[in-house]
């Protein structure tokens, strides 16, 4: 049982929370980098509780500053980017992305600005994701997963609004019984007519479609096994005497997971707080066959969320476009096809921080379960001064690789080899992969 209290460790992020002050150890997606295109690559951002203007400076940098101004707390969200820097547009200070003043053109004295500094965070581009550091000292190494090492090419990037609280959404990720009901379609769909969409493939090694699969066998039996870089999850769907469905599943903390799209492509997901109510997700889709076609995934996906803030179309003001004729007849949700719809619905009806106090987790809950009691540890880590579960420097990063993901239909036997030969034989067939990675 949850008890209030361990409730807020776990989901208040805000400075100084003991739950803000872990996750400010690790590196957080701040925007998409097609927020940051155009002639006025300048936007605010909100982010852990806290209000940031983003920006891309003359040389290709990101910068990520404090909102206000450090002069007289004018909004630089509407600064001019400009002469190396942010300007103020109340009295023309110029900051650098490193916060360094480099003009306060009204003093008489030229020196001035010497004096002044604009608190500043590091901010680097992964893949079409914007990554923000907010913690102390240096920050971590980013791990060679494959989203991380794959080329631009081979990825394609985008996020999506969800007004709930952050863990709501990550705990929907690793939880392998939902997809069997959430996510359950009456009628299987042309996996040739559904390029990107999650649970439209077949398995690997199998003409079986993976919305037969999660329809037709709702009881797995799930299997949680403890990494270096968090979890993994091994879900098994007995098929026949003779073949398993096998789909894995990796959390990569703190609030991150990787799950199979296709037979040649993963997504690799972060949950993001806003705030303590609010957050976003965003995914890096990685492609180990061909290159990843960018305007179709975006399209497809702009069909449900709308710019500039990528809120969503179906949304609690509109019942998330509930019919019923739909669910009596097409899906178990009654809420249109795109998964992403459906488990927006699931998390927001918990409320805006769900009341962990009053729930009752099953046996299918295990992950769950095991990745609250991660989280709990690392915090109580953090507030001792020591170093959580991948906060890594590059050496360890380098070792961290894969994670290697799989989603087929195997014998029986041995689950973990099946899963490790199907993966490496994956990855070996991808351009820009000259070596297997090692399993993570």
């Amino acid at each position: 049982m949850v008890t209030a209290e361990t409730n807020e460790r776990m989901t208040r992020v805000g400075p100084g929370t003991p739950g803000g002050t872990l996750l400010r150890m690790y590196w957080q997606p701040a925007a998409l980098a097609e927020e940051l295109t155009g002639s006025r690559p300048v936007k605010a951002v909100r982010l852990l509780g806290e209000d940031f203007v983003l920006f891309k400076d003359e040389q290709g940098r990101y910068g990520l500053l404090d909102r206000q101004c450090a002069h007289r707390r004018a909004d630089l969200a509407f600064g001019r980017r400009e002469d190396g820097g942010l300007r103020c547009a109340f009295h023309g200070w110029l900051f650098d992305v490193h916060g360094k003043c480099l003009e306060t053109p009204a003093e008489p004295d030229d020196k001035f600005c010497q004096h002044v500094r604009q608190r500043a965070y590091p901010a680097v581009e992964r893949n079409g994701i914007v990554f923000a550091y907010l913690g102390a000292g240096e920050p971590p190494a980013f791990p060679d997963f494959d989203c991380f090492v794959a080329p631009d090419a081979y990825t394609f990037a985008f996020k999506g609004y969800v007004d709930c609280n952050w863990l709501q959404i990550l705990e929907v990720g690793i939880d392998p019984a939902h997809t069997s009901f959430l996510h359950r379609f009456f009628e299987d769909a042309d996996p040739t007519l559904n390029y990107g969409r999650p649970f439209r493939a077949t398995s690997a090694d199998s003409d079986m479609p993976i919305t037969k699969v999660m329809r037709d066998y709702a009881r797995p039996k799930i299997e949680v096994l403890p990494t270096e870089y968090g979890m993994r999850l091994c879900t098994r769907r007995q098929i026949s005497d003779v073949h398993t469905h096998i789909r894995v599943t990796h959390l990569y903390f703190p609030q991150a997971f990787v799950i199979p799209l296709s037979a040649d492509m993963t997504i690799s997901q972060w949950h993001v707080p806003i705030d303590d109510v609010t957050s976003y997700w965003y995914a890096i889709f990685t492609s180990f066959g061909a290159p990843v076609n960018k305007k179709e995934m975006r399209d497809t996906r702009l069909q449900l969320y709308t710019l500039p803030d990528y809120k969503p179309r179906r949304n609690k003001d509109n019942d998330y476009g509930f019919d019923p004729q739909e669910q009596a007849h097409q899906t178990y949700t009654g809420m249109g096809a795109d998964v992403n719809v459906h488990d927006q619905w699931a998390v927001e009806s918990q409320g805006r921080i769900h009341d962990r106090t009053r729930e009752f987790l099953g046996q299918s809950d295990i992950a769950i379960a095991r990745y609250r009691r991660l989280l709990l540890d690392a915090i109580d880590q953090a507030g001792r001064g020591e170093r959580p579960l991948m906060v890594l420097d590059r050496e360890a990063a380098r070792k961290i690789q894969g994670p290697m993901t799989v989603d087929g239909i195997g014998p029986t036997g041995n689950w973990e080899a099946y899963w490790r030969d199907t993966y490496a034989k994956v990855r070996r067939g991808a351009p820009w992969a000259k070596e297997p990675t090692r399993a993570a």
